[in-house]
C-alpha cells in the first residue's frame, strides 16, 4: 500500500431537465467518491479540471476544496459529493487532480481519469 494514497470514483450524469439543447446548453452533474487508500491521515486542499467539449474547446477550473469542503480523510475513510458543469455540446470529457497535504507535512497530487460527459441520446452522422 501506498503511503499517500486517494482513490477516486466518478459517476456523470445528463442532467435533461437542466439542459436547453437547441441554445447549446448541456447540463451534467457528476458524483465523486474519494478514499483514503493511504496509509496516513490527508486533507484535500485544491483541485484542477481540464474541462474538453465535442468541438475541442477547453475549460481549465482550479479551486480549494470541493464544494465548500477540504476533507480531511483518516485511511480507509471516504468523502462523496456531487457538482456539475455545461457544456455547448452534448458530450465531452472531464479529467483532473487534486492538491492533498499529509498529516505529517507530505504534499502530494491524485490523478482523476478522464470520464466521458455524454448526453445518452445517439445520433446518425451523415
Amino acid at each position: 500500500m501506498a503511503k499517500y494514497q486517494f482513490q477516486v470514483q466518478v459517476v456523470p450524469h445528463f442532467l435533461a431537465d437542466q439542459s436547453s439543447p437547441d441554445q447549446g446548453v448541456f447540463s451534467f452533474a457528476y458524483t465523486i467518491t474519494i478514499t483514503n487508500s493511504g496509509e496516513v491521515p490527508a486533507q484535500l486542499i485544491a483541485r484542477h479540471w481540464i474541462i474538453t467539449n465535442a468541438l475541442g474547446q477547453v475549460e481549465e477550473v482550479k479551486g480549494l476544496g470541493v464544494v465548500g469542503h477540504q476533507p480531511l480523510l483518516k485511511p480507509g475513510e471516504a468523502f462523496e459529493y456531487t457538482s456539475g458543469c455545461r457544456l455547448r455540446t452534448a458530450s465531452g470529457t472531464m479529467r483532473g487532480s487534486y492538491f492533498c497535504v499529509a498529516e505529517d507535512g507530505e504534499r502530494f497530487e491524485v490523478d482523476i481519469p478522464t470520464f466521458v460527459l455524454d448526453d445518452g441520446e445517439r445520433r446518425v452522422l451523415h
